[in-house]
């Protein structure tokens, strides 16, 4: 039976050098030692302080346990994490963040705990953000348990919008076509658009019940050639048409802050943080931004999105499953979503959390499109797509003018080759 499969990483989270934060705990009452539980959570994924006032509260309500909190960087974690799994218990750590869609590559080699029973009792798994949940997931068994995410929406240029007479975001694909179009006029690029986003081409594809990848009994395959994948390049070439977006490079070459501090651009499709890149550029656009959800095909509901963003995992060799869950309960539970989220502009890992970024325009967008988030296929081979990415080749060429068709069928069958165990 085929299976749907969802993606990132965005999101673009920015890789920066490791330092170590040790949490102090006092002896419980009575004297007796409180066992350690050590959690491995990636630089500026939290700020100093709100993990401070966490580990105060939780050893404060966990008389028995100190933290160690121990902080990583993204770079190299990988080969880090998978060492950390195929040791013994003595030093390794109890709790890891990943990457959300980092986890099918762990699950793979086996290392992971098996957290279902505390999702589906516990968690309340059930109001989870599908684009951090479902990588998480290998055969209906849950592993990664949601922290927090963050998605792409339309920056926009507000006095540019009024100046076309048009009064409010749109919320349909169509609409969006519309006002880019009379935007795009009189020197001013209606969207800028590179050609190779495929993380925002992917949203399209999904838009449409399309998929990049189809696994079938344990088998992927590429899916770019299906009908409901042409028609989310179609969409994609039709919009990105309305702009002068380079047809060969993706967003960051140039990068696209700077292109739309430039002045002449309406709209930019990006994580809400970047206006921070563009307002340093451009200071006399501080006031002129806004936001809104990447429109879906119609009003009932934003666009899909890929979710970037992270898990918490459990290794398997941990010798304190009731601590280290302890600790996955806390951070993943409502409390300190909302604290994180109101911290660190983040959208909370359930959908019934929004309301905790709703004063903040550009995070409340996000969160309404990450109720329609989705993650790459959970292949543990996904990485070599993207070492090598068909997809951005395939781009290119349609917007060239190649046939779609058969160059989606060209980078279908790289797809497959990629995710074939040992890319054969």
């Amino acid at each position: 039976m085929k299976r749907r499969r969802s993606v990132v990483p965005l999101l673009a989270l920015t890789l920066v050098s490791a330092s170590l934060l040790t949490a102090c705990g006092a002896l419980p009452e009575g004297g007796a030692e409180r066992r350690t539980v050590t959690v491995w959570l990636m630089k500026d994924s939290a700020s100093r302080e709100f993990l401070s006032r966490f580990t105060d509260e939780f050893e404060r309500t966990h008389g028995d346990i100190k933290l160690d909190i121990r902080i990583q960087e993204w770079t190299g974690i990988g080969d880090k994490v998978q060492a950390a799994l195929k040791r013994g218990s003595d030093g390794s750590p109890d709790v890891i963040e990943v990457g959300n869609t980092q986890v099918p590559q762990y699950v793979a080699g086996g290392g992971l705990l098996d957290l279902t029973l505390e999702s589906m009792r516990d968690w309340g798994m059930d109001d989870w953000l599908p684009g951090l949940a479902e990588p998480g997931q290998y055969l209906s068994h849950q592993y990664g348990i949601p922290w927090y995410a963050a998605n792409r929406v339309v920056i926009y240029r507000k006095d540019l919008f009024a100046q076309a007479g048009i009064k409010k975001p749109p919320r349909t694909r169509d609409q969006w076509l519309a006002d880019s179009r009379k935007l795009n006029s009189g020197g001013t690029q209606g969207i800028y658009l590179a050609g190779q986003d495929w993380y925002t081409l992917s949203g399209f594809i999904w838009d449409e019940g399309g998929e990049l990848a189809d696994e079938s009994e344990g088998n992927w395959q590429g899916a770019l050639q299906t009908p409901a994948a042409l028609r989310g390049m179609d969409f994609y070439r039709r919009l990105q048409a309305l702009g002068e977006g380079p047809a060969n490079a993706d967003e960051e070459h140039p990068p696209q802050s700077g292109v739309f501090a430039k002045g002449s651009v309406a709209q930019i499709v990006a994580v809400p943080g970047l206006a921070q890149a563009v307002v340093q550029a451009n200071p006399a656009l501080k006031d002129k931004l806004g936001f809104f959800p990447v429109p879906g095909r119609t009003a009932a509901e934003p666009g899909a999105v890929f979710t970037g963003g992270s898990d918490l995992v459990v290794p398997k060799n941990t010798d304190d499953r009731h601590g280290a869950t302890a600790v996955i309960a806390a951070l993943a539970g409502a409390r300190w979503q909302k604290e994180l989220a109101r911290t660190m502009n983040y959208v909370p890992n359930k959908t019934t959390l929004a309301g905790a970024v709703a004063d903040e325009e550009g995070v409340a967008a996000m969160a309404a499109g990450a109720a329609q988030g989705r993650a790459t296929p959970s292949s543990p081979e996904w990485a070599a797509v993207e070492a090598d990415n068909p997809i951005k080749d395939y781009m290119s060429k349609v917007l060239t003018g190649s046939d779609p068709a058969t160059e989606a069928a060209r980078a279908s069958r790289r797809i497959t080759k990629a995710l074939a165990p040992g890319g054969e």
